[in-house]
């Protein structure tokens, strides 16, 4: 089932009544929407002055709904969701937990060559140069132990952006554009992740023990191509504009409902994030090879 992505930028009180989110005016408490919870998928809540009960609360971790706050600079800033949203969790983690490291390292391997070929492809569809995409894409490595993740991100932002560009996460202009865009992709993937029943925290790459998403910075990453072309749609319809509006939020949720080809299939980014959560789990126990993934079109 498609689900939808919900955007809240005003003052606002959120209660559940007959299976519904109801937003009501705080002041007035007036209703101004109403959304069925099961619809649900992302909520995003950008205004200090959101009250939200707990039953609605209970109700969206039932329905593995993914809260997202934001901060004072409109970035989110954290994200909710349930404890597990699969009756097999244990089992599913202890298989997990008992991958070898080699597996884990021809995992990535597959990783980082489909993040490559869909960073090639963005690079193709704006006419810009990608040829030397294609060796660093075959150059890749078990584990990637050559780097080739890092060598192309620097020929790609090079000619994505401009030859002087750093991708920063408090780096300059557009560099903003992009962490908003991650930090919601990175929800997504989270979700999908405790909804296959695996830990978010155990990654096949990202170790680092101050980050409690180590597994979706993992599978996110051949998704990132997805969400620099938004913002590349974005920029160009507004080249000049370097502020987080709500419009631009409106154009970057798209991403969940946004098609994309996986296994040789047209589907939601929201529906492909957990086919490619679910085949991670198989390849653990053996039941296939390859973690399935996207493919942005040429």
């Amino acid at each position: 089932m498609i689900t939808r992505s919900i955007y809240i930028g005003n003052p606002a009180y959120l209660k559940l009544k007959d299976e519904q989110m109801k937003i009501l005016c705080p002041e007035t408490k007036t209703e101004k929407g109403s959304v069925p919870v099961e619809d649900l998928g992302l909520l995003m809540l950008d205004h200090f002055q959101i009250t939200i009960s707990h039953n609605l609360i209970q109700k969206m971790m039932g329905n593995n709904v993914v809260v997202i706050s934001c901060d004072a600079h409109h970035l989110p800033h954290g994200i909710m969701l349930p404890l597990y949203g699969h009756t097999e969790h244990s089992d599913r983690v202890k298989d997990q937990l008992e991958a070898s490291e080699p597996l884990k390292k021809q995992l990535w391997k597959q990783t980082i060559e489909c993040k490559i070929e869909n960073q090639k492809n963005v690079l193709m569809k704006l006419g810009n140069y990608y040829e030397p995409m294609l060796e660093y894409q075959r150059n890749v490595k078990s584990g990637d132990i050559t780097n080739m993740e890092g060598i192309a991100a620097q020929h790609y932002w090079r000619y994505l952006i401009s030859m002087d560009f750093l991708r920063q996460r408090f780096g300059d202009s557009p560099n903003q554009f992009f962490n908003f865009g991650y930090a919601v992709l990175r929800s997504i993937v989270a979700r999908a992740i405790v909804e296959t029943g695996l830990l978010p925290v155990l990654g096949i790459f990202h170790k680092n023990k101050y980050n409690p998403y180590c597994l979706a910075d993992d599978l996110m990453e051949p998704y990132r191509p997805f969400v620099d072309w938004l913002v590349m749609e974005w920029l160009k319809l507004n080249p000049d504009t370097e502020e987080l509006t709500k419009e631009f939020k409106a154009h970057i949720l798209q991403i969940a409902t946004r098609d994309v080809q996986i296994d040789g299939k047209t589907r939601p980014l929201l529906v492909a994030v957990k086919t490619t959560a679910s085949s991670l789990y198989k390849c653990y126990t053996g039941e296939k090879r390859l973690i399935s993934y996207p493919k942005l079109a040429e």
